[in-house]
């Protein structure tokens, strides 16, 4: 295999990873207010919670399909790197 070739997978690879940690950081970044035992909950209230949650799970469901495609691309990385030279 071309060092080209791998040079370009391992790029690939660091890439991916660094956009699900990107990811990641992002969706940890968004605390939801806290309430108090006393306070009555309303719509707004339960809609802001709903739509955190959502956000979040958006942004994590985007991470981790950018590491599984930094797996998958590490792996190819490493069975293409593991051919023995023509």
């Amino acid at each position: 295999m071309s060092s080209a070739a791998l040079l370009v997978l391992d790029i690939a690879v660091a890439v991916a990873a660094l956009i699900s940690a990107w990811f990641w950081w992002v969706a940890s970044r968004h605390r939801v207010r806290r309430i108090s035992r006393n306070e009555v909950l309303d719509a707004a209230d339960v809609n802001r919670i709903v739509t955190a949650l959502n956000r979040t799970q958006i942004l994590n469901s985007r991470a981790a399909l950018a590491t599984a495609s930094a797996a998958t691309l590490a792996a190819l990385r490493i069975g293409l790197g593991a051919l023995p030279a023509p």
